[in-house]
This record gives structure tokens, sequence and C-alpha cells, in this order.
């Protein structure tokens, strides 16, 4: 049986009972693991002292950074930290959903040495933009669907690899703010030729941020891919399609300027539009 190490970078989020529940499996399942949360310099003391009960679970402790080293530095961190040769990325906010969870991993072929497992969307809630956007997304997000592009649908939130591997390929860490981290780890992995599976065994995703929350970090992200557009080309839907439509770009930053204070007050309301928002994406990025 595989030796794992499950690694969950965390910031200002509680994760007690996302590890209590890996916890609870690995030890049912007879597994040589450790948990290990690496808080990201959380601003929160309510949140830092609710996640402190981790250090009292069987096999499982908490790193706390003063400062925020950013998405990919906290991950490469967590990764130096691990003793197992199989690492499970787990995002703080994701919810097991499956009891034979860490198991699927547990009994993946050695030959598979890269495993996304996926996501699912659990409930829409009505009036939230975020999961307006996640369910509408849901399809395109099955194993079948991740298998025809591999590399394109690399995801942190659920990711086992092989630790050898990625401290081989480790994330950029000029990656500091939110967005494409795992994407540029797809395109690092395929240029060194390394495999890439994708399974049904998926995370749930259940914890939405407000609407105005869920727009900011939209275009923190739009920011992080205009910063490494070069390095991402190929790799991106939103890109490609900006590529295609350079010939219309004056007109789509007229319709920007014109229209996204409108826009935005649309998508931060109580009825946000998905077409708004795949415009607002579009022009926001395309005015960068």
């Amino acid at each position: 049986m595989k030796h794992v190490s499950i690694l969950i970078p965390t910031y200002n989020d509680p994760c007690v009972t996302l590890v209590t529940t890996l916890q609870q499996q690995a030890q049912a399942a007879g597994a040589t693991y450790e948990i290990i949360v690496g808080d990201d310099g959380s601003t929160r003391a309510d949140v830092l002292q609710q996640n402190r009960a981790v250090n009292e679970l069987p096999n499982c402790r908490m790193t706390e950074r003063e400062t925020n080293a950013g998405r990919a530095a906290i991950r490469n961190f967590l990764a130096r930290q691990a003793r197992y040769e199989w690492l499970l990325f787990i995002d703080s906010d994701m919810v097991v959903c499956r009891a034979d969870f860490l198991n699927k991993y547990l009994q993946t072929s050695e030959n598979e040495m890269v495993v996304d497992g996926g996501v699912v969307i659990r409930d829409t809630i009505e009036g939230n933009l975020r999961s307006l956007y996640e369910k509408a997304a849901e399809p395109h997000h099955t194993a079948q669907c991740r298998q025809l592009t591999p590399y394109q649908h690399l995801h942190t939130a659920n990711l086992f690899i092989r630790r050898d591997i990625f401290l081989n390929n480790p994330f950029d860490e000029r990656f500091r703010h939110y967005g494409y981290e795992d994407v540029l780890l797809g395109k690092q992995l395929q240029a060194a030729g390394v495999p890439v599976s994708h399974i049904d065994n998926p995370m749930s995703f259940e914890v939405f941020e407000t609407n105005l929350q869920f727009v900011q970090k939209t275009e923190e992200g739009l920011r992080t891919l205009h910063q490494f557009q070069a390095e991402l080309q190929g790799y991106s839907s939103l890109l490609s399609l900006a590529n295609r439509l350079q010939h219309l770009a004056p007109l789509v930053r007229l319709w920007h300027r014109l229209n996204n204070r409108w826009e935005r007050r649309q998508l931060t309301g109580s009825h946000p539009s998905l077409t708004v928002f795949n415009l607002y994406r579009l022009g926001y990025f395309m005015t960068l």
C-alpha cells in the first residue's frame, strides 16, 4: 500500500472537519500517512485557534507561517516537509463526499504517477455567482472530459502526485496571487513527459464566497493570467479566445469602458448572470 502525505494549504479557512475525515479514512484503510496543514499567514485569530486542534489528531500537524508566501510557495513548502513518497494536495475549503475517497488513491496503479480526482458541486445556491459558475462548468469536469486534454485540466484542489516528480516540477513561485499556478504545473509536466491520469474521485465544493468577493478574486486571476500569458499560451480557454478576437480588441475595450460599472453591479447583486460574467471577464482581460 502507498505511503501518503496529505497536504492542505490554508488561509483563513477552518479545516478541522476536513482533516478529521481524512484522518479517519486513513486509519480505517490501515495506511501509513501523515496530514500536514500549512497555514499561510492567516490573519483571523479565531480560525488559527480552531485549526490548531489538528495538532491533537494522530499523525497530523499544522505549520504556521508568519507572512503569506503565496499559493505556489506554500504548496512547495508542504511538499518539502512531507515524509512519504506520495503527496495528496487538497484545498482547505473542500469537503470529502465519498467514504472510499482515500482508498481510491491508495489503490491506483504504480504507473499512474499524477492523478487528478476532480470536484463536484453539491448544491447550487440561488443568487450566488460562484455557485452558478461552478455548476455550469461541472459537465466539463467529468473524468472523461478531463482526460481528453489531461494537462490543461490539472487542479490542486484534489491532486495525487508522486513526491519525487513534484519536487522535480515544483510550482512556479512567481505565482503569488490567485490563479493559474496549477495550469502552469500541467504545462511543466507535459514538457517533462510525465503522464497525467484523471479519475472519478472528487472532492465536493460547497463553500462559496460572496458575489463581490468572487468578482474581486476573478479580477485577481485575470491579472495573473495577463502577467503570465506568454507561459500560459494554449492552456487557458479565455486567453485563446482573447487571441482570436484581437481584431475586435478596440471594440471589446470600448464596450468594457462603457459598461463595466453596470456589469459589475449586476454581478454583485442578487441575480447575477453568467452571460454578463463572461462578457465582463473578456472585457476586463482585454483592457489590461
